[in-house]
């Protein structure tokens, strides 16, 4: 799937079925439901995981808890846009 393509079915009411939880999640996220997508991603101990965790703080607000998930990521927190990372974010696990 291409990102074009997963940015299309946020016209949906559901992710796409054949999508790993972490795409869920960033779907979530971006249909205004940053609680849901917290609770898919908060207990997954994974880097892919972290990076997403860390995007949501970023999102929240929350500077020193998402500078914890970076580092659980191994990735420095980015000075871009909140829809600039999550465009990458979700390019990076499409290509996996």
């Amino acid at each position: 799937m291409k990102l074009y393509e997963f940015k299309e079915t946020l016209l949906g009411n559901e992710p796409p079925q054949n999508v790993s939880v972490y795409l869920q999640a960033l779907w979530f996220d971006a249909k205004k439901d940053w609680d849901k997508a917290h609770e898919i991603i908060q207990d997954i101990p994974d880097e892919n995981a972290s990076w997403i965790h860390a995007y949501l703080h970023r999102k929240e607000g929350d500077v020193f808890n998402s500078e914890y998930w970076y580092n659980r990521a191994a990735k420095k927190r980015p000075n871009i846009p909140l829809d600039k990372e999550w465009e990458d974010i979700a390019e990076a696990l499409l290509q996996d």
